[in-house]
């Protein structure tokens, strides 16, 4: 797998997307999503990467995290590309490369974007209509970052612990940022 198109910076979020083949989908079921966050969760650490939030599509994948330091990123996903692409192998029939050759890597350089990112990345579901709130949508860090529960995958940035001294608190200043979304899409409408 090539490297991102964009330098890593040590301590420097990207917001990174991974597609299927030919937008083919890279998830089949359950078990694929839970093995693809495993894996996520092993490379994470082994590499020094700090993931903010996530979402797993059926064709893609969509990550924020920050490297500790330069190539970490690449590092852990071509490990992660080629180890859940083993496990698909092995689950399911291939009959094609199961990731493009290439993922997306976009810094994220202005501080308050990285929550904006984190919403994009959360939103996504609910823009594919495969759910009404991102809270209904099970492959996620929605749940982790606006409702509290528990998920190892999970490091909480700055920026999103910027917004309150408690927990309840940024969950709540992080689900009010959902609320704002909403109702300027129904103005916009």
């Amino acid at each position: 797998m090539p490297r991102p198109i964009c330098p890593e910076i040590p301590g420097h979020p990207l917001h990174l997307i991974q597609r299927g083949s030919l937008h083919r989908a890279c998830f089949f079921c359950d078990e694929d999503c839970a093995a693809y966050l495993r894996r996520l969760g092993r490379y994470a650490g082994r590499f020094g990467c700090a993931v903010h939030a996530y979402v797993l599509m059926s064709n893609h994948v969509h990550l924020l995290l920050t490297p500790s330091h330069a190539g970490a990123a690449t590092k852990l996903m071509r490990a992660l590309a080629e180890r859940y692409a083993r496990h698909v192998g092995e689950a399911h029939p291939p009959d094609r490369a199961l990731w493009e050759d290439r993922f997306d890597a976009i810094p994220v350089h202005v501080g308050p974007y990285v929550l904006s990112c984190m919403r994009y990345i959360e939103l996504n579901p609910v823009r594919a209509h495969l759910a009404v709130h991102p809270g209904h949508y099970r492959w996620s860090s929605f749940a982790a970052n606006a409702l509290g529960q528990d998920d190892a995958l999970v490091t909480p940035h700055s920026f999103y612990c910027a917004l309150g001294r408690s927990a309840a608190a940024r969950q709540a200043a992080y689900r009010a940022l959902f609320l704002k979304t909403r109702s300027a899409t129904r103005a916009a409408g």
